[in-house]
């Protein structure tokens, strides 16, 4: 007699991403590829923030719910690596921001070597009043004047017009840095405080990326980002495109007039143009995904993998074999918040435009936790897999809401008030599809779809 059970057991992260492939299959033959090829991009994306995540979660314990901050940052990059110089407004203020900054870090910089060695603290608070005085002074004078400069359209300084692929990098070394210097901080302390903590300064980091225009235009947004892929435009010009296209679609318009060929011709390559677009898309992330896990498996299945992991199951054990805890939990903080810091770029690049209120923790923290739930923490594939699933049903979500809702009015009379109401609140049934989903994993897979192989029960 056949066991599903351990047939479950020994094929689920095949089984499960099987499932899944089909499911997506199913969407793109019954509603549209650029629909199923958008899933499955944001879906990588997430999965490489979710893989970020379960690497501080899953391998060391760090409850870290600042995520959005260090994705914010990765976008930050790509508008300040890729973006072109704003002329005017370097000229106009450029030179005076530089030296209001160097003057500020100075300051911070005495102040700490001063404290450090021990100097009286009245001259020291007095060296940091008179330096931030100055640095206020030329730093307001330059953001006016930069902010001056055709703010409908600029507004700031501007990027230094490097290729699109080097501000991925770039974002995650922000993110470690930033992370380096919050870890320094932070560390200390544990479970919900570190939460609070990460929380807390995540949004100091999205408040001044909203209120300093000079910087990346504040909340006004950052549009036409260079691509790393062909644009659609240029692609329906393309001739081997258009032969493609038309040899699929023989069969259909040998049935039309010339010109209605023409027009319909038109119309299919525009859609294969999109199509082709993010498939280059999903080619580039898939790449950096498949790299991420590699290098993360390799870490995880080496030495300092196995001690990070002593390390979380059993600190007081690990600190009396004479393991440095918080050095291991700042290495982990900082690995998992570059990985982010990527993700956050990536995304940008993405969605070609640069949105500072977009940073939700909505999105940005419960999706991504979810996603490292759900999958399974401890586990890099679970993560992936929870990326795709979480994904599809927040897009799907008002699709299958809809069609909930007409299903319930099809024993309904026309215009009843309960079918009406329903129609106008469909979307809040994303977050009861989310949660639903959540609680039912939670019961009956409380590890994860895929958990960790060494924590299994």
């Amino acid at each position: 007699m056949i066991n599903f059970n351990n047939i479950w057991e020994s094929y689920k992260t095949i089984i499960s991403f099987t499932i899944m492939g089909m499911v997506l299959l199913f969407v793109g033959l019954n509603q549209s590829w650029a629909l199923v090829l958008g899933i499955v991009n944001l879906s990588l994306i997430s999965a490489i923030m979710a893989l970020g995540v379960n690497i501080q979660w899953g391998y060391a314990g760090l409850f870290n719910v600042g995520i959005m901050g260090f994705a914010a940052l990765g976008g930050v990059s790509v508008v300040l690596i890729s973006q072109q110089p704003v002329t005017e407004a370097i000229d106009a203020g450029g030179l005076k921001m530089l030296f209001a900054l160097v003057l500020g870090a100075i300051t911070i910089v005495t102040g700490v070597v001063l404290n450090k060695k021990g100097f009286n603290k009245w001259l020291i608070a007095s060296i940091v009043v008179i330096g931030y005085l100055f640095t206020r002074h030329y730093f307001s004078e330059a953001s006016d004047v930069i902010e001056k400069v055709d703010p409908a359209i600029t507004g700031y300084l501007g990027g230094f017009g490097f290729p699109i692929a080097f501000s991925w990098i770039v974002g995650g070394l922000a993110a470690a840095g930033a992370a380096w210097w919050i870890g320094k901080i932070t560390l200390s302390l544990r479970a919900d405080y570190l939460a609070i903590a990460t929380l807390g300064i995540a949004e100091i980091i999205l408040y001044v990326i909203k209120n300093e225009d000079w910087f990346v235009r504040g909340v006004k947004n950052v549009a036409g980002l260079p691509r790393p892929v062909p644009y659609e435009v240029d692609m329906q010009k393309s001739e081997w495109l258009l032969n493609i296209v038309a040899w699929i679609h023989r069969s259909d318009l040998e049935l039309l007039t010339q010109s209605d060929q023409v027009a319909q011709l038109s119309e299919y390559v525009r859609g294969a143009s999109v199509v082709f677009v993010k498939l280059c898309y999903s080619g580039l992330f898939v790449l950096i995904l498949v790299a991420l896990i590699v290098l993360s498996n390799l870490a995880l299945n080496s030495p300092w993998g196995r001690k990070v992991r002593a390390i979380r199951d059993n600190e007081v054990a690990a600190s009396a074999m004479g393991k440095n805890i918080t050095r291991q939990h700042l290495q982990i903080f900082v690995i998992g918040s570059a990985i982010v810091g990527i993700a956050g770029a990536l995304l940008v690049t993405y969605d070609g435009i640069f949105i500072p209120t977009a940073y939700m923790p909505l999105r940005f923290t419960f999706l991504i936790w979810v996603m490292v739930i759900l999958g399974g923490s401890g586990n890099n594939l679970g993560s992936v897999l929870g990326a795709f699933i979480i994904w599809f049903i927040w897009i799907q979500s008002g699709p299958m809401g809809l069609w909930a809702v007409e299903m319930i009015g099809s024993f309904n009379q026309e215009g009843n008030t309960i079918t009406e109401f329903l129609e106008d609140r469909v979307h809040y049934l994303r977050l009861v599809f989310m949660g639903s989903i959540l609680l039912f994993i939670m019961r009956f897979a409380p590890r994860g779809i895929l958990p960790e192989k060494n924590k299994e029960l």
